[in-house]
């Protein structure tokens, strides 16, 4: 079963949200919902989205003013999805952050694309790469895949997450403590046993030798590093193709 990239999509127009599950999810995107702001806000650390598509006319609260807010609380690509189409409408939600702005009605493959741009753009700018190969093990960061000898692995969303983590910075030690508050909570951070147990499972999948593992590597005391091979090109990034529709 492959864990998917999440799109959270934040719209009062059922007919909307529709259209965009059925897109999305033939994309193969994994999509939640949400009617308005507080829903949005409220399904965020669940949901815990690649990209949030946001409307700015909700019910409850100016979509405007939620882009800053997403924009603290989470790490998604946010792209506006608006029948606003007024310029300064545009600049405005661009300067408090969203990544892109789509006007409505839409061009269901324009909108994909930029979902994808969206996404490699993300990773990239915390200065991460979007694929990384380790001997047999290949990470997919946007398509959230993980394939050993050229067979998927199925993850959960925790042992994902920690791969993430370390794999968004091949080779640098990442703390117990940021991984706990990061892949949990901030109140988790002590927690070591909990990390401990997620990595346990994760070498059982992902390495040759569990026991003597060369991929998820301890580093007593303070944290774990991911050894990644050399990247085949300049960035280290690679973009997967659009899928068939």
């Amino acid at each position: 079963m492959t864990t998917r990239a999440k799109v959270l999509v934040v719209d009062d127009e059922p007919s909307i949200r529709r259209l965009l599950r059925i897109t999305l999810e033939r994309a193969g995107y994994a999509v939640a919902e949400a009617f308005d702001a507080r829903e949005a806000l409220a399904s965020i650390a669940d949901a815990d989205p690649s990209a949030i598509l946001l409307d700015l006319g909700l019910p409850d609260r100016n979509g405007i003013e939620l882009i800053p807010i997403l924009g603290k609380i989470s790490r998604a690509a946010v792209l506006v999805v608006s029948a606003r189409a007024a310029t300064t409408e545009k600049v405005a939600a661009l300067d408090l952050g969203a990544t892109d702005y789509l006007t409505k009605p839409f061009d269901t493959e324009e909108l994909l694309a930029r979902l994808r741009a969206a996404i490699r753009n993300r990773i990239t700018k915390e200065g991460g790469t979007a694929t990384i190969v380790s001997g047999n093990v290949t990470i997919d960061l946007l398509g959230r895949m993980v394939v050993k000898n050229g067979e998927e692995v199925h993850l959960t969303p925790k042992e994902f997450a920690i791969v993430a983590e370390l794999t968004r910075f091949p080779g640098r030690v990442i703390t117990h403590q940021h991984l706990l508050s990061t892949v949990w909570s901030a109140e988790y951070e002590h927690h070591v046993e909990y990390l401990r147990v997620v990595i346990r499972n994760l070498r059982a999948k992902i390495e040759d030798d569990p026991a003597r593992p060369r991929l998820v590597v301890n580093v007593l005391g303070v944290g774990y590093r991911f050894i990644a091979d050399e990247p085949s090109n300049p960035d280290g990034v690679t973009v997967p193709a659009a899928r068939p529709h």
